[in-house]
């Protein structure tokens, strides 16, 4: 099982889509908010994706083809 922390940056126009919600349904991956600013104009979240080291790198290139930035906050893989 793997983890992967990631810094997330929502341009305004992608705002009020529910970007973190598709993810987990479309991709094998929990979901975990830890941290989150979001106002009408700006938004970033520090999100926790945990599943198949294989599943969250394909959630995270969905993540990007959405347009949000991504950015690393840590990778844990335990075996």
């Amino acid at each position: 099982m793997a983890s992967l922390k990631v810094h997330i940056t929502f341009p305004e126009g992608r705002i009020k889509e529910p970007i973190i919600y598709q993810i987990g349904q479309e991709y094998k991956v929990v979901t975990n908010i830890r941290r989150a600013d979001v106002t009408e104009k700006t938004g970033w979240m520090d999100v926790e994706l945990v599943g198949d080291a294989g599943e969250i790198d394909r959630a995270v290139a969905a993540l990007k083809h959405k347009g949000v930035k991504v950015d690393l906050i840590e990778r844990n893989i335990i075996e």
